[in-house]
């Protein structure tokens, strides 16, 4: 996603100084008083972070670590995946390397790949609580067992919906189950009122309902990917989205931002969308009448004792293979990833920690709370380092979905799209 990306609001999570060569060795004299201090190279995204709790956790970490000076550098995501994959290929450990390096979780698969990052296993296992990952961080961030990607955050969708259209249709409370949500939803969708406003080729959205029928968008045997929208779980999940989708007026034919679906939605004729939480600050700046007429819930799943899986998206932390300082960048992960600073990030940027055992951290809010109940079930897009070329301009779910929903048959063009996943996951293509 992805995503999300918009990787701060996509989530919009669209978590610039250039990146140039490391301060190392610890004979260097730097200023303030930093005679032998070890520089740490950090790149952080834009918008991930904000400078007050960069601030806080350089001036903690270095009061913790007399030795160690962190150089923390904010990078823009267009073109980070050209630069990032520059730095891993750099194996003197010297100019352009950095220790530490935030990425897109869906992103690591295509990084571990190359051999370019530092395993991470021991650690992981030892002393950071791995047990309790949230899985749509941590299960990219691994290949065959051995893990590269320490989870760091995560955003992902709820339903954002009118309090004042649910009052008005005489619905009280949200819904625990799809089938609550379904019917709900259909009473919505009634006097000039769209029940959803659902894009046809929102296929973030398709995904978890794929993941609760137990389908998958593509399967990995011995290291050969193949499409799986036409299994009976897959198509199951899309039969379900067809189900919603029709309760209301969004496009068959095109994606949730094309329109937006936040500007739809704040038209104020729209009772949900399905969206991260952050969505609301753009509905509230095209619609400031809808302040505190905006309430937020978990996708239902397909009982009342699970919330549906949603996709998730956010940024693990990795360490380059050639990092000249190994135990240093260990140090800082390990931080960053810790209770007391992801609960910090997360409290201070509205994001899901990466633990599901530190959602009460965010539960006063509650689009972030909505969100942590979905990122316990989420899940990544499936690990292969070409999945990207599934997600490029013509990607065939979204051209899948919008040929079910004006009619086609689901499994004919369920297996066309399987096809065509499965040659550009097909390595021996490149």
């Amino acid at each position: 996603m992805t995503l999300v990306i918009s990787r701060r609001a996509l989530l919009s999570l669209g978590p610039l100084v250039a990146a140039s060569g490391l301060l190392t060795t610890a004979c260097n004299v730097l200023p303030g008083g930093d005679a032998g201090r070890t520089t740490v190279t950090v790149w952080l995204m834009q918008g991930s972070a904000s400078d007050a709790f960069i601030d806080r956790f350089t001036k903690d970490f270095e009061a913790e670590h007399g030795d160690l000076r962190l150089d923390v550098r904010i990078q823009e995501w267009t073109g980070i995946g050209e630069k990032v994959t520059k730095a891993l290929a750099t194996k003197d450990g010297g100019s352009g390397v950095p220790d530490v390096i935030e990425v897109g979780n869906t992103q690591v698969p295509g990084y571990a790949d190359g051999d370019g990052l530092l395993e991470l296993s021991l650690e992981s296992a030892r002393d950071l609580g791995m047990d309790d990952w949230l899985p749509g961080l941590a299960e990219p961030g691994a290949d065959n067992g051995r893990q590269f990607g320490i989870p760091w955050y995560a955003a992902n969708r709820v339903v954002i919906y009118n309090k004042s259209l649910f009052d008005a249709a005489g619905i009280k409370k949200p819904p625990k189950t799809r089938d609550e949500w379904l019917d709900m939803t259909r009473r919505l969708d009634s006097g000039g009122t769209q029940g959803i406003y659902l894009a046809g080729q929102d296929w973030y959205t398709l995904s978890g309902f794929i993941w609760d029928e137990g389908g998958e968008l593509a399967h990995e045997s011995a290291g050969t990917w193949t499409g799986a929208l036409h299994t009976d779980a897959a198509l199951r999940g899309m039969a379900f989205y067809g189900q919603l989708q029709a309760l209301g007026g969004g496009p068959k034919d095109a994606d949730e931002e094309h329109p937006s679906q936040a500007d739809r939605f704040a038209e104020g004729d729209v009772a949900q969308i399905i969206s991260v939480p952050g969505s609301a600050q753009r509905i509230l700046q095209k619609n400031p009448s809808l302040k505190d007429k905006l309430g937020f819930f978990p996708i239902p799943g397909k009982t009342a004792a699970r919330a549906g899986a949603v996709f998730t998206g956010g940024s693990d932390l990795v360490i380059p293979a050639h990092t000249a300082h190994r135990s240093a960048a260990v140090a800082v992960v390990e931080a960053l990833a810790g209770k007391k600073w992801n609960t910090d990030l997360a409290r201070t940027m509205n994001y899901v920690p990466n633990k599901t055992t530190l959602a009460a951290a965010v539960a006063g809010e509650p689009g972030v709370a909505a969100m942590a109940v979905g990122a316990a079930h989420g899940k990544a897009t499936p690990a292969s380092p070409l999945w990207a070329t599934v997600e490029a301009a013509d990607n065939p779910i979204k051209s899948y979905m919008s040929r079910v929903l004006m009619g086609a048959d689901p499994k004919t063009e369920a297996q066309k799209a399987s096809k065509e996943i499965t040659k550009r996951l097909d390595d021996r293509a490149e």
